[in-house]
């Protein structure tokens, strides 16, 4: 009989069986995605049995899982900051080391009123509706090359009532020329195009590449960004980037070059260098 209860067991071992460290939650997470439960219904409910085309559905999410596929991306959505986001393999998976960025940017405009920010690389939207999310006179501007991309970070904009704070555009960084502003924030691509093939499965296959990748070294984008910063930025604006853990002294090195002062460079939750802030001058 398919009973929650047999259904979590028997999916937790399927993943389990395929390396799948996480086979618990996930069973969990795509039992209540399958019967739009929630996880505590299914863990105060496990005797309710699941009818036939319930049993088939879990059993297409589970050998979804079992291949690697992200559960963010079969369950549609991924929390970042406070919010909830919709995601699919357009956009990359936010992750919590991007919210020091968040994170930073809040605290250096703690007693600003008003602020305008242009997110390079907005991807599903979640850096830049977070923070217009936390301070109600901000406004926004996002910019992304993948037109699907924009498409879900304007859905979630709209989901956090914050379409009428934010203008996305589909552009390089190369052809955006749009208005001057205060900061400009960036997760740019940055792994070197020779050490993709040596991420995990679940990100090599899944994730979309053009999101990832950095080109020779790495840094192809950080170059670009922070050379059209100086141009798009107001006198004393500010820039803040994420960058890979082993990056710090490249990217500081291309600021140099520029027409910046380096504020500081943070460290994420895993006390890996994460961002860098410099004020344009």
């Amino acid at each position: 009989m398919n009973t929650i209860n047999n259904i979590l067991q028997l999916g937790s071992k399927i993943l389990k069986n395929h390396s799948i460290k996480t086979h618990q939650i996930d069973t969990e997470l795509l039992l209540s995605k399958t019967l739009k439960e929630s996880r505590e219904y299914i863990l105060t409910n496990d005797n309710k049995t699941l009818n036939f085309s319930e049993t088939k559905k879990f059993l297409k999410f589970l050998n979804r899982r079992k291949n690697n596929e992200p559960i963010a991306y079969i369950m549609n959505e991924k929390y970042f900051w406070k919010k909830k986001f919709f995601v699919d393999n357009n956009v990359l998976i936010p992750r919590p080391d991007s919210e020091t960025v968040v994170e930073k940017v809040l605290s250096y405009y703690k007693h600003k009123k008003k602020i305008s920010i242009l997110d390079i690389g907005t991807g599903s939207g979640c850096l830049i509706i977070s923070i217009l999310g936390e301070r109600k006179y901000f406004k926004g501007t996002a910019i992304d090359i993948s037109k699907k991309a924009i498409n879900i970070a304007k859905y979630n904009a709209k989901m956090h009532q914050l379409s009428n704070r934010i203008k996305f555009y589909k552009s390089s960084v190369d052809n955006f020329f749009k208005g001057k502003y205060d900061l400009i924030i960036s997760n740019p691509p940055y792994i070197c195009s020779s050490k993709l093939k040596y991420l995990d499965k679940d990100i090599y296959n899944f994730e979309p590449i053009q999101a990832l990748e950095g080109g020779k070294n790495g840094l192809k984008f950080f170059e670009k960004i922070i050379k059209k910063s100086s141009k798009l930025l107001k006198k004393s604006g500010r820039l803040i980037l994420e960058i890979g853990f082993d990056q710090k002294s490249k990217v500081l090195e291309i600021i140099n070059k520029e027409n910046f002062f380096v504020n500081n460079v943070y460290k994420d939750y895993g006390k890996n260098d994460r961002c860098i802030i410099c004020t344009k001058l």
